[in-house]
């Protein structure tokens, strides 16, 4: 895996969902990180439902978030709804966390 894609994540888990005490990385709201030859980073993710209540600063966050991350040039954030997030995309860390 490469540096930036690592910094990319450690970056990401510091973003947290306002509703659920875990990280939006080990939540499983992340469902693609890919870095290309040229550092723009692409990213696919989803919220807990679409009615979200951070449906439009969350997106927002992670982007500024991303482009923090020293050598990332660009970054391509996509919204996406498939497949529908539930609790089987998170971590078992995040899932003991929740006492799941």
């Amino acid at each position: 895996m490469s540096d930036i894609k690592n910094k990319v994540i450690e970056e990401i888990k510091k973003i947290y969902d306002p509703e659920i005490p875990v990280n939006i990385y080990e939540l499983g709201l992340i469902y693609k990180i890919e870095v290309d030859d040229k550092n723009k980073v692409n990213v696919d993710m989803t919220l807990t439902s679409p009615n979200c209540p951070v449906a439009e600063s969350l997106p927002k966050e992670v982007k500024e978030n991303i482009m923090k991350v020293e050598g990332v040039s660009e970054v391509i954030l996509n919204l996406v709804w498939e497949p529908p997030w539930d609790k089987d995309k998170m971590s078992e860390a995040a899932k003991l966390e929740l006492n799941l």
